[in-house]
């Protein structure tokens, strides 16, 4: 299956950059490309890609607000944020507006195809960092009362609390001696009860329930 990815960036240099990086991977096609918030959302509902690669600072509409704005017009796309501001307040809030991952624009080509390809296929690019800032967030907050998060079996929590250290499908099978795709059954069901649309989100909610 073909990746569709739109481009968001105010730099034409960079979004020229990014197509050929992308480009070069034969299950992505580059569909359209924007130089603010607003054209990406207008761009997204005509275009209908899987994965919106998107900056935060731009001018006009910013990235956070254009994130926020997709969720709610175009849900089946994936918004992974790629900037160059490795800053708490916006990782933080990129990823509560509905953000699918975060990467800074010195992420490596083949570590950004491989992030492109596991969102659009449901996964996340959490990396450690990112998942220090959700931990420090939640910090000194005391416990907050998830929905639904007593419908989880025994090992979906443990599946949760593993996820919420930010591993991938294939690490947590490692660390819990399961297979990858009995992982991914159990992510799904997760996903499912506590009624998130992704594993960020499910992320977020396993912090606040203090899990992790």
């Amino acid at each position: 299956m073909t990746v569709r990815v739109l481009l968001v960036d105010d730099h034409a240099m960079l979004r020229a950059g990014l197509a050929s990086v992308l480009g070069s991977d034969a299950e992505i096609e580059v569909v359209g490309e924007a130089d603010d918030g607003a054209a990406a959302v207008t761009q997204a509902r005509r275009t209908r890609p899987d994965v919106v690669l998107m900056d935060i600072e731009m001018p006009g509409m910013d990235g956070i607000t254009a994130i926020s704005r997709l969720a709610q017009t175009v849900p089946e796309a994936r918004a992974l944020v790629l900037t160059t501001f490795d800053v708490d307040d916006y990782v933080l809030r990129a990823l509560q507006a509905g953000a699918t991952g975060f990467l800074l624009k010195t992420t490596p080509p083949r570590e950004l195809i491989r992030a492109v390809k596991d969102c659009a296929a449901g996964g996340s690019a959490l990396g450690p960092t990112v998942v220090k800032r959700l931990v420090a967030s939640y910090v000194g907050q005391g416990q907050t009362r998830v929905p639904h998060l007593e419908e989880l079996t025994e090992r979906e929590l443990q599946v949760l609390t593993v996820m919420a250290k930010g591993l991938s499908n294939v690490e947590i099978a490692s660390e819990l001696y399961l297979t990858e795709n009995t992982v991914r059954t159990h992510v799904a069901h997760i996903l499912r009860k506590l009624q998130v649309r992704d594993r960020v989100q499910a992320v977020i909610l396993a912090h606040r329930a203090r899990l992790a």
